[in-house]
């Protein structure tokens, strides 16, 4: 079966003809592509000056009296202020570290507007410093990219980490390899902290956290043998499917592999293209009845029945997955302009709207590395936060069995008494002069076909397990507080829609 593994400009004819109708206000770009240009009217808020080091270590109150660093956070979010990671302890003392599990960088050959590299060979400069000052915007803890093979497996570690020494990156090496990147945030915001970036491949698998290539580089990155995908998981990979529409659920369920993706934004797009043309023609024509350039996914945004059914389907039949968020960006569909200066499709943008949370060993410094990033990916210890609609604060899934504690994508005996908890969460620094959004929990089955909910409630429930199975929690939010930010689209306010989807408890006989 031939795959799907990217979604480039010219795929998108149609909306290229509205785009040439537009003015010709684009950025200009010397390397080829449009650049982010994160210089227009929301600046205030989307820039690198509010993403200073988060004061939450005790307090939300936005009070920061470091002078040195940057500019402290402002005391409410709203729609366009990025937020670090929250330092609020987790409960069983795990490291709630968010970031992207499928993204693209210029060592994608259909990146940066299909334009990744000039005519001599270089990565294309304004596509790359897009990227950099992104990850600095969002402030990500990780990116787990995920280049194609055609320009991936040609390329050499640390390049492919986006390793620039000259930014003040600090390579992250074991037996002498450089294995990850920590990349540097000084030249673009002093004082914010780094992103570890981490390899990986999408071709006819994903295999994210790639430590170093594999032996057969892109024969092995091409192949769904189970001799490459073993050889993918010897050299310390993670090995995933993307575009989870393209598979059949008998594949997912016999191949070796270790999860596929239970969202993805180039997907989600293409089942509400309609939606998305919309968005383009109010950009160009009456820009007043669009959302804040930041929720503009909004009214393109929909949960996949098929994502839901195949990922149902696969865990009813025993099999443990995790399941994984992608952003899939690649800064090569939408060069149009929003009304904060911003192309609709940056990099910035992309980024933030979801992210995939990992619940971490601690290294007993409070920090992590890419093995333990991989070991969290590999048990399932995840959920999606889609952190356009709130930063969330709290959430929390587990299953208690007398005083033993399973965390999400573990494993646990049915017994009695056996619950599943779950903690609602709120949005983190809401505005209290904000009509207050109504979040639920839910505890959903997995069966064939999809998932039933077993269990809900407003802001915790505990559920006694009644029979085996893998059973997730969702949380779910209606965004009154986004009342006056969503333009002609004001309706969504008061619709409910998802907003984290958790990783399965299996509860086994």
């Amino acid at each position: 079966m031939q795959r799907r593994t990217s979604v480039g400009i010219a795929t998108v004819t149609l909306v290229l003809g509205l785009a040439a109708c537009a003015d010709s206000t684009s950025p200009a770009d010397t390397t080829g592509g449009s650049g982010d240009t994160s210089t227009g009217t929301d600046v205030g808020t989307t820039g690198v000056g509010t993403t200073g080091p988060d004061p939450d270590s005790g307090s939300e109150s936005g009070d920061d009296s470091n002078t040195t660093g940057p500019e402290p956070l402002p005391d409410v979010w709203e729609p366009g202020v990025l937020l670090p990671s929250d330092e609020q302890p987790h409960p069983r003392g795990l490291l709630d570290r968010r970031g992207l599990i499928h993204t693209h960088s210029p060592f994608s050959h259909d990146a940066c507007d299909e334009m990744p590299r000039d005519r001599e060979g270089n990565l294309n400069a304004q596509c790359v410093q897009d990227l950099r000052r992104a990850l600095c915007q969002v402030r990500h803890d990780f990116v787990m990219l995920t280049d194609h093979r055609e320009s991936f497996s040609t390329s050499e570690f640390p390049d492919v980490l986006l390793h620039d020494p000259e930014r003040g990156d600090t390579l992250l090496e074991r037996d002498g390899m450089a294995v990850g990147n920590w990349a540097s945030c000084d030249t673009e915001a002093p004082g914010v902290a780094p992103t570890l970036v981490l390899a990986g491949c999408e071709a006819a698998t994903m295999a994210v956290a790639l430590p170093q290539h594999a032996p057969g580089r892109g024969e092995t990155y091409g192949q769904t043998t189970p001799a490459a995908i073993a050889e993918l998981k010897d050299t310390g990979a993670v090995v995933l499917v993307a575009h989870t529409e393209d598979w059949e659920t008998q594949e997912l369920i016999d191949m070796d592999i270790d999860g596929f993706e239970m969202f993805n934004l180039h997907a989600n797009l293409f089942a509400n293209f309609a939606a998305g043309l919309e968005i383009i023609n109010l950009a160009l024509n009456d820009p007043e009845a669009l959302p804040h350039s930041d929720l503009v996914i909004m009214p393109i945004f929909s949960e996949d029945p098929v994502y839901l059914e195949r990922w149902g389907t696969v865990l009813s039949q025993g099999v443990q997955r995790v399941t994984t968020a992608g952003t899939d960006a690649h800064r090569n569909t939408f060069m149009e302009l929003l009304p904060d200066g911003e192309r609709l499709d940056s990099y910035r943008r992309m980024m933030h709207w979801f992210s995939n949370h990992l619940l971490v060993e601690d290294d007993g410094e409070g920090g992590f590395d890419d093995r333990a990033l991989a070991t969290a990916l590999r048990s399932g210890r995840l959920y999606a936060a889609f952190e356009h609609l709130g930063y969330p604060r709290g959430f929390d899934a587990s299953a208690t069995s007398g005083d033993v504690t399973t965390e999400i994508g573990g494993q646990v005996a049915m017994a009695d008494g056996l619950q599943i908890n779950a903690t609602a969460p709120t949005v983190r620094r809401l505005d209290p002069n904000a009509t207050a959004p109504v979040v639920t929990v839910h505890v959903l089955r997995a069966i064939d076909g999809g998932f039933e909910e077993v269990a809900a409630g407003d802001d915790a429930l505990a559920w006694t397990v009644d029979e085996p199975g893998a059973y997730r929690v969702e949380v779910r939010i209606t965004p009154h507080h986004l009342q006056g930010y969503l333009g002609s689209y004001e309706a969504l306010a008061d619709t409910p829609r998802v907003w984290i989807y958790a990783n399965p408890i299996y509860v086994v006989p």
